[in-house]
């Protein structure tokens, strides 16, 4: 039994190889046709990456969530409009007065804990 597994896991790796070598074969010919067609026709063969956005950028996802994190500054629009209903238009938005107009809370007295 132990035999049959091995010779079973044999051919589905056989098949596995010949699925790769398959897949390298074709990606090979769709690259041999585009270049042959370039050559043809007199164009420029740009790469896959040039033509797919460009070079890859490690940095570029790190500084994405940085540049996401710092708080963006309101436009002119937004400080006329938050001046129009009276609003603060600082970052971050203060609070005016002192903490003796708060009136929707009560304060609670502090126990210590044993």
């Amino acid at each position: 039994m132990n035999f049959v597994i091995r010779v079973i896991l044999l051919l589905l790796g056989l098949v596995f190889a010949a699925s790769l070598a398959v897949a390298v074969m074709l990606l090979a010919a769709v690259w041999g046709v585009r270049y042959a067609w370039g050559r043809l026709t007199g164009k420029p063969v740009t790469p896959w990456m040039a033509s797919m956005g460009g070079r890859f950028n490690p940095r570029s996802g790190f500084d994405r969530f940085r540049n996401a994190a710092k708080a963006a500054e309101p436009t002119a629009a937004d400080v006329a409009n938050a001046r129009a209903r009276g609003e603060s238009v600082e970052r971050p938005v203060r609070i005016r007065g002192s903490a003796s107009d708060v009136t929707d809370v009560s304060p609670k007295s502090v126990s210590p804990r044993g």
